[in-house]
């Protein structure tokens, strides 16, 4: 986090490597090699960083510091988005596959990777943000694994509606889609899914870092025999069990 810090903090201050360098007393080399995360500070150097820019130094090895401008208090609310838009200034749905889920996970708000992503455009959308998401795993069958859920952004934790199906993100999970009930009073939700052998679990509002609410999904494969395959295999595994069981009897 060094490096990207020293940048942030830097420019924020205004000043260049050299006016920081100079209020540091070091050669600005040295100054760009930190930028650069190719020299690290000693300690002492560290401190003297620590105080010139008011932050601790367990903020600036840890934390994105950059990404406090963007932090909303996360009990109702959650934080700001970031977009792209199109040449003609319409907003674009950012894609984000199964693939690039760690990723997003680091930088979902940081403008220059969100822009990095794959755009599509949907003509007639209500008004809001909009991504789409790779759904794997059978949690929500007969929604098949692979299906991209187009999602509209939901600002405020007060907004979600019981048993209406959302796009969570949490560092603990990653990337989920499942149903919600909100518990206001509690400052969580309980994430159900339509596969009952996925049991429901609790969500506390301060681990949540996005939250999308269903759209429209799109379906790579034949949706009636996934949920026919899906009908199948249940009755196959409770046939199993059945005779498990007689067995043991």
């Amino acid at each position: 986090m060094l490096s990207q810090n020293l940048q942030y903090l830097r420019r924020k201050s205004g000043h260049s490597q050299q006016e920081i360098a100079d209020r540091l007393e070091i050669p600005r080399t040295t100054w760009s090699g930190y930028e650069l995360g190719k020299v690290e500070p000693n300690i002492g150097m560290l401190q003297r960083i620590s105080t010139y820019f008011n932050q601790s130094i367990d903020r600036l090895l840890n934390k994105r510091i950059d990404h406090d401008a963007f932090e909303i208090a996360k009990d109702d609310h959650l934080r700001v988005l970031a977009i792209t838009m199109d040449q003609d200034q319409r907003q674009n749905i950012e894609l984000v596959y199964s693939k690039a889920e760690a990723g997003y996970l680091d930088s979902f708000q940081d403008p220059e990777y969100i822009g990095e992503l794959p755009k599509m455009y949907i003509p007639n959308l209500p008004s809001g943000s909009y991504r789409a998401f790779e759904i794997h795993g059978d949690s929500m069958l007969p929604m098949p694994s692979g299906s991209l859920v187009v999602s509209k952004y939901v600002e405020s934790l007060s907004d979600l509606k019981d048993d209406k199906t959302y796009i969570i993100i949490t560092q603990r999970d990653g990337i989920v889609y499942k149903r919600v009930r909100n518990h206001k009073d509690q400052k969580c939700l309980t994430a159900i899914s339509d596969n009952e052998s996925y049991p429901p679990y609790t969500i506390s509002y301060t681990d949540i870092q996005e939250i999308w609410r269903y759209h429209a999904h799109i379906v790579y494969s034949d949706a009636r025999q996934q949920k026919t395959d899906w009908l199948q295999e249940t009755v196959m595994d409770m046939q199993k069990k059945l005779v498990e069981m007689e067995k043991k009897m």
